[in-house]
């Protein structure tokens, strides 16, 4: 087990190394940062002084060492546009989107997770031919044209829910979030399920698989030669150990919603990472552009890791 945590630990470290020489090289491939802060008439003289206070008279190596030391101490630039820490402004926006994140992916699981069930319980029937063409269509169609059409029926015609931001937030132990507020938690309906259907339909397709490749096995046919009930043997034997590619999927859709949120963010209006990185690379902001998706690849690779350690809870192979 200490040699399993050791290796995804050091696999997640790679990846967050890996993340940080993209982010850094990207910024180049982009454009020159000093071209954000000179004049289009400036003198060499004055461009020079810019590249030299932001570092960039330096030879590529030298200013990589320098930006992946501020990183790990957490100083991840000064934001061109608002001149302020990028750190600040991304910690400002991410509870915003960690909660449309949170709140879509319980949605994924809650639609995703029954209906995979049923559809692997009646593989070719009319419901499993129903169940998954729903789940192709829900996966096909683009979560902003799903959030326009949410928007449309559910603000527009029915005007049952708003269309737009975050609504008023409040402290729940000491954080401020829109769970504190029914009105809060309206504003995040319509985003969190535009985010969550095309998750639930990935997980739907999941379970159904793996409930088929565990129906057959001998421990299933044991179990109901025993006497089990059918209700005990899905979900102490069949669902139990279909659970390693459901929590595959789960972590990557969990890391897809964090950073998928992106477009949902902007469709909503919602003041999340997500409108923030859109707001930065219109401007060119490359300090938050940077901060922002290495906020974002910490996220991905912490809850990978989280769900790697959950095979240790799901899975005693993996233990030993």
């Amino acid at each position: 087990m200490t040699v399993f945590v050791i290796r995804r630990l050091m696999q997640s470290l790679l990846v967050l190394a890996a993340t940080a020489v993209i982010v850094f090289v990207g910024v180049y491939a982009i454009g020159d940062p000093a071209e954000m802060l000179i004049a289009p008439d400036a003198t060499p003289a004055e461009r020079a002084q810019v590249e030299a206070s932001l570092g960039l008279d330096k030879p590529l190596p030298v200013q990589f060492l320098a930006f992946l030391g501020n990183a790990l101490k957490g100083d991840l630039g000064r934001s061109f546009v608002f001149n302020q820490p990028s750190i600040s402004l991304i910690l400002e926006r991410l509870p915003a989107t960690l909660e449309l994140a949170l709140v879509a992916i319980l949605i994924a699981l809650v639609i995703g997770i029954p209906l995979g069930l049923i559809a692997g319980l009646r593989p070719r029937s009319v419901v499993d031919e129903t169940i998954m063409t729903g789940s192709i269509l829900g996966f096909s169609l683009p979560n902003f044209w799903q959030g326009m059409m949410l928007v449309m029926i559910f603000s527009v015609w029915l005007g049952w829910l708003p269309s737009s931001g975050r609504g008023p937030t409040g402290q729940i132990l000491g954080i401020e979030t829109s769970f504190a507020s029914w009105e809060g938690i309206r504003h995040l309906i319509l985003p969190a399920v535009a985010l969550g259907l095309v998750s639930s339909a990935l997980i739907m397709r999941f379970t159904r698989a793996s409930m088929l490749d565990v129906l057959g096995d001998d421990y299933v046919r044991t179990a109901r030669a025993k006497g089990l009930g059918e209700q005990a043997v899905i979900l102490r034997h069949a669902l139990k150990n279909a659970l390693i590619p459901i929590l595959t999927v789960l972590g990557l859709t969990a890391a897809v919603l964090v950073s998928g949120a992106v477009v949902t963010e902007t469709v909503f209006g919602l003041p999340g990472v997500g409108n923030l990185v859109v707001s930065a690379v219109l401007r060119r902001d490359y300090p938050v552009i940077q901060g922002a998706l290495l906020v974002i690849a910490g996220l991905y690779v912490l809850i990978n890791f989280a769900i790697d350690m959950l095979y240790l809870l799901v899975d005693p192979r993996v233990r030993y």
